[in-house]
């Protein structure tokens, strides 16, 4: 249950009239950051991460996404969004971004399940493209694994993603996690120890971390997790396989810990076990402002 969406418009305006893009951007109507955000997130197909809810191909239909992601973001209580260029420039066309929160996704370099997905360099937004296009800020993933050198790399371009962001007063939102090798296959460690050491180490990147916010995943002792950091935080959703009760009880829990100031949600909102995008979204947003 989504809303309809015109793809065939969007495909004739890229051909026709790509100048339309950047018009849309300047003139759209912008929001400043409130003290509690709700986003919607929809940067996972740039690193050939296409699966939710067990479905492996989810989000490559990109009319449905679209249709998803409208009806998202024409909920009660979404304050916006956060995406490739790609899928920006979509909703742009589509109008669906006035007087939203946009914040670019930077590093998509690290494709998913590929022997290189530690070396995550920035293929997507860089700070002087987001500041032109009037988005809000822009999101780093940063994913630390010790024992493969490439990680190194992935530091050094996230530090200077922070740095560049805060220079032009624009959010960096960092989510960092402490990965490893297991057969071939990168993997994240959510202990909380280990998002622990992850947030000590996002925490410090670039020369300021006066425009820093975090984007953590929901673990265990996430009480714990937050008396590590004074930096505002957002809680991830991810692809959970418990039940869309389970997950809101969940984040209903841990969004009323200080420090912690809202949801960046992609697939459990966009792919609820029943279809309804409308319904989760709203309980969601409900949560947030209840928080």
């Amino acid at each position: 249950m989504s809303m309809s969406v015109n793809i065939d418009r969007i495909r004739a305006i890229r051909v026709e009239d790509p100048g339309a893009i950047e018009r849309a951007a300047a003139s759209r109507s912008r929001r400043t950051l409130g003290q509690r955000m709700m986003l919607i997130a929809a940067d996972h197909p740039a690193r050939g991460s296409l699966g939710a809810r067990g479905r492996p191909f989810a989000m490559a239909d990109r009319e449905d996404l679209l249709g998803r992601l409208a009806t998202a973001l024409g909920r009660p209580g979404v304050d916006g969004v956060l995406g490739t260029p790609d899928i920006i420039e979509d909703l742009l066309l589509l109008g669906a971004l006035e007087d939203k929160v946009v914040i670019g996704s930077m590093n998509r370099g690290g494709l998913a399940g590929s022997v290189f997905e530690i070396d995550d360099r920035f293929t997507a937004y860089d700070a002087g493209s987001l500041a032109a296009m009037g988005l809000d800020g822009g999101k780093v993933l940063l994913r630390i694994a010790p024992e493969d050198p490439a990680t190194a790399r992935t530091l050094e371009q996230a530090a200077g993603a922070v740095s560049a962001l805060a220079d032009r007063g624009l959010i960096a939102m960092v989510e960092p996690f402490m990965s490893r090798w297991d057969d071939g296959r990168l993997t994240n460690d959510l202990t909380p120890d280990a998002v622990i050491k992850s947030v000590t180490v996002a925490s410090g990147l670039g020369n300021t971390s006066r425009h820093t916010w975090l984007k953590l995943p929901v673990v265990d002792e996430m009480e714990r997790v937050m008396r590590s950091t004074t930096l505002p935080t957002l809680l991830l959703g991810g692809d959970p396989k418990e039940s869309d009760e389970e997950v809101f009880a969940t984040w209903e829990n841990v969004l009323r810990l200080p420090g912690v100031r809202g949801l960046v949600v992609g697939r459990s909102l966009l792919y609820p076990h029943d279809d309804d995008v409308a319904a989760a979204v709203d309980i969601a947003a409900g949560l947030v402002v209840a928080g």
